[in-house]
């Protein structure tokens, strides 16, 4: 008896404390994993080149035929209220005298979507591929 209280005593003796040389390995080896997969993140992102105030050579006495599509589904072209399928004669009557023109198309904001699309599909078919679009107030 004596014996194992000897034995007792002297290993317990040995051990007052948590050893921590296995925690800082694994600590260290994560912050050694984390500082390499940082360095190898790469952001991407988008050049936008934004055009300047600029007048672009050709266009300077060519201002854009302005079509406006508003709330209720009309369609006007130069003030007059026009149809669906008569965007595209009116497109390539102002196409045939002057061809550089483009085209603008101010829709308001409750306006269709489906509507300006099949006027740009009306647009493109008589000619004209230069098309810019602006919101309505």
């Amino acid at each position: 008896m004596r014996w194992k209280r000897h034995q007792l005593r002297d290993q317990g003796e040995g051990t007052h404390g948590i050893d921590l040389a296995p925690m800082l390995d694994f600590v260290l080896n994560l912050l050694i994993f984390f500082i390499i997969t940082a360095v190898f993140v790469k952001e991407f992102g988008l050049a936008v080149n934004r055009p300047g105030g600029q007048v672009q050579p050709g266009s300077a006495g060519e201002p854009s035929l302005p079509i406006q599509i508003l709330a209720g589904g009309e369609i006007l072209i130069e003030d007059r209220v026009v149809d669906l399928r008569a965007v595209r004669a009116n497109i390539e009557r102002v196409h045939a005298v002057t061809p550089k023109k483009g085209v603008l198309i101010v829709a308001e904001e409750e306006a269709q979507t489906g509507l300006l699309i099949q006027v740009v599909d009306q647009i493109h078919q008589g000619g004209v591929y230069d098309v810019t679009f602006a919101t309505g107030r």
